[in-house]
């Protein structure tokens, strides 16, 4: 098969070819198409099985070499065994090593190839025996689509530049020479190899592991480990030379023992660096990836380079010195008195995944000291109080929260109390207690104490300095020790603060009682004499005339006298009903009414007798059943007008122009009659609006407060409500009250 350049993009194809000497003659034209580069790479064993397809290529590459400026670059594992021609093939292109390549695939500019081979068994039969003979057979994939040609220059490009100079490789071989490498890896199957040929070839050990590397070991390398300490017991009878520290819970003690038991020295440590790392005689592998038992660690970093293992080796050193041998460990543990630690922590974001931690394996009470309002909100928007909820609603864990009250704080207080009234409690404490540090405790087994550098920053990472971890038993009951006397100092504040409110409170009380019995004494001196004088003015007039002939004149006297002694009644009427309703004395003569009447009559006739002649305003009566029916209630005749007088009267008072009407109606369930009377004056006035059925509630210069009042109390007293509202348009208010409805 041939194929030109002026023909090889004619037509795009992807073609096998089985054939050798097609393979060969597909490579000579390739070469021969060759416009700027060649790129070859090839394995071990394409080297060794096809040394006539390579002598071709060669000839072919010196024959161009001096017509055209090509590129030609070929990428193979350099050995001991294919030394000879890598030398030969480099005096004629640049030639790199890499270890362990698999393949063989050669492009140019235009096309791609890649010849596999396959071993062929076939037995030969003679009268002696029978013999089997092995032969390759070479298999070719030809591609000249150009999406599959580009790919492939960007594979060989990132293994060319991943591969050493063939020059430097040869003159290690050549002199013996050692090379050290770093490099990470981040294939788990590589990394699992590593290991284990680290661990297989070592002549000592020293292990260092995160917590859950015990586990980890245990399940991927603990035979290859056991099988090393074994082999050195077995050649010298010396201690073993693996060496592992870790961090050695009551869960790990059985595992422990195993590692112990296959003669590794193990120790225990608590607070260790977060990174595992493995130092052996001649290499350091090391990861910053959380240890977890069935899973392979995803990124690796492993040297050969002394000044590395000679670093690892010194810090491993210095921890085991540290470290509390197994033995021991075991029985601190069975004795239940288990090590305690302390550590101080410099890095906030360290302090904070701790302090989230520790929230979230409470399973019986947490403590919490905040020393600002500032302290609250942060930890509050980092998660801390969400996790209080969750192990307060799912772990049954009771949370005990002390801070400074403050407003910005109070609505989030005040959902907690009401969402988990069992489980969590907060008590107030005094802004300046004495400590800038947010406390936690939890269980009474793990204390952690976060020192507050600066309140004004918005994140916790920001704020805090240096934190104090400790689950030392004398340590931790201190901190709690101090966190239950500030929360009896607290209750007994809240107590002395309620005192304090409660005086401050009825104080308020007395003063606003005697303001408005003052300003009912004034008010009431006010309507005395309003009625009184005229009173007195025209008996005096009356006595001072001798004769009164002019009997209209004489009328209109005696009608003005009547006015005002009406109002004296009055006022000596709503005096006695407050003192009745005080008294719980107020008697009710229930009959059946016809409340339409009633309103009516109120309305055509008595009202009259409080329009001012100057202000005579229409009151109408508005009925809102079409059907005309009669409404019946139960109740006093003279009380419900009474009522209705009152609401007119107050409506008047502060209505200046418009219309009052008085309407009746039923309520949606039918059980109630509703009347209401809307006018179109100044409203109610907000001051005024959270006392208005209370006694003397009036900010006008007419009447004495009491008629609200004694309203209330009438329509409660039938088993009705009564209640005001300022009118949605914003003019006026309406007045209304329920009686329940009596069906004939």
């Amino acid at each position: 098969m041939s194929v030109s350049r002026e023909n090889v993009n004619d037509i795009e194809r992807i073609t096998v070819l089985r054939d050798p000497e097609i393979i060969i003659k597909t490579y000579l034209s390739m070469l021969n198409n060759i416009k700027g580069k060649w790129s070859h790479f090839a394995d071990i064993n394409s080297i060794s099985q096809l040394p006539f397809m390579f002598d071709k290529i060669r000839e072919t590459m010196l024959c161009a070499k001096g017509s055209r400026e090509i590129r030609y670059r070929f990428i193979t594992e350099i050995t001991k065994d294919n030394l000879e021609f890598c030398k030969q093939v480099a005096e004629t292109m640049e030639v790199r090593h890499l270890e362990g390549v698999k393949g063989n695939f050669g492009i140019n500019d235009y096309e791609y190839i890649s010849v596999l081979t396959t071993e062929n068994q076939s037995e030969l039969e003679s009268p002696v025996a029978t013999k089997t003979t092995t032969t390759t057979t070479p298999c070719a994939v030809y591609s000249n689509v150009k999406e599959d040609i580009q790919q492939h220059q960007r594979i060989f490009e990132i293994l060319w530049n991943k591969a050493i100079p063939a020059n430097q490789m040869i003159k290690e071989m050549e002199e013996g020479s050692i090379r050290y490498q770093t490099r990470i890896i981040e294939d788990s199957q590589e990394i699992s190899k590593a290991l284990y040929r680290l661990f297989a070839n070592s002549n000592e050990l020293d292990i260092c592991l995160t917590p859950g590397g015990l586990q980890y070991t245990y399940e991927h390398f603990f035979e290859v480990i056991k099988k090393l300490s074994q082999k050195e017991q077995q050649e010298d009878g010396k201690n073993s030379v693996i060496r592992y520290v870790t961090s050695i819970g009551k869960d790990e003690v059985d595992l422990a023992k195993k590692f112990m038991d296959a003669g590794i020295r193990i120790r225990h440590v608590k607070g260790l660096p977060p990174m595992s790392f493995v130092v052996s005689d001649s290499e350091i592998a090391a990861t910053i990836e959380k240890m977890e038992s069935f899973k392979m660690v995803q990124s690796l970093l492993l040297s050969s380079e002394p000044a590395y293992a000679n670093h690892f080796k010194t810090i491993f050193k210095e921890i085991w010195k540290n470290g509390i041998d197994l033995d021991e460990r075991i029985n601190d543990i069975k004795a239940g008195a288990d090590l305690s630690d302390i550590e101080v922590i410099h890095r906030s974001p360290r302090a904070r995944v701790l302090y989230l931690d520790l929230v979230k394996s409470a399973e019986k009470q947490v403590l919490l000291l905040f020393p600002t309002t500032g302290a609250f909100i942060r930890q509050q928007r980092m998660g801390v109080i969400r996790l209080c909820e969750e192990r307060a609603k799912q772990g049954n864990v009771h949370v005990r929260i002390l801070l400074p009250a403050d407003k910005l704080t109070e609505q989030t207080i005040q959902t907690l109390r009401q969402d988990y009234p069992d489980h969590i409690n907060i008590r107030y404490i005094e802004k300046a207690i004495g400590t800038k540090a947010t406390v936690l405790v939890v269980d009474n087994r793990f204390s952690l104490v976060m020192e507050l550098k600066d309140d004004s920053k918005q994140t916790f990472d920001e704020a805090i300095g240096l934190s104090t971890y400790s689950n030392s038993k004398a340590g931790v009951l201190s901190y709690a020790a101090i966190f239950e006397k500030l929360w009896h100092q607290s209750e007994l504040y809240d107590k002395v603060k309620e005192t304090n409110r409660l005086l401050e409170s009825a104080n308020a009380r007395l003063e606003l009682h005697q303001k408005m019995q003052q300003e009912f004494v004034n008010v009431a001196a006010h309507e005395l004499r309003t009625p009184i004088q005229p009173i007195l003015g025209m008996i005096s007039v009356i006595r001072s005339r001798k004769e009164l002939t002019d009997k209209k004149e004489l009328n209109s006297y005696l009608a003005l006298i009547d006015r005002n002694a009406q109002r004296l009644k009055r006022l000596a009427e709503n005096l006695l009903d407050v003192a009745r309703i005080e008294g719980q004395s107020l008697v009710l003569n229930k009959e059946q009414i016809n409340l339409n009447r009633v309103i009516s009559d109120t309305v055509q006739n008595d009202i009259r007798d409080h329009i001012n002649s100057s202000n005579r305003l229409p009151v109408i009566f508005q009925p809102l059943d079409e059907n005309g029916e009669i409404i019946y209630v139960e109740a006093e005749k003279e009380r419900v007008i009474q009522v209705i007088e009152n609401l007119i009267s107050n409506s008047i008072k502060f209505t200046k122009n418009g219309t009052i009407v008085v309407s009746l109606y039923k309520s949606t369930d039918g059980k109630q009659a509703i009347v209401s009377i809307k006018d179109s004056g100044t409203g109610i006035d907000q001051e005024i609006f959270p006392r208005l059925f209370g006694k003397f509630a009036t900010n006008s210069f007419q009447g004495t407060g009491l008629g609200l009042f004694i309203s209330k109390n009438i329509i409660e007293g039938h088993g009705g409500k009564i209640w005001a509202q300022n009118n949605s348009d914003g003019i006026g208010a309406t007045f209304a009250f329920s009686l329940p409805l009596v069906y004939l």
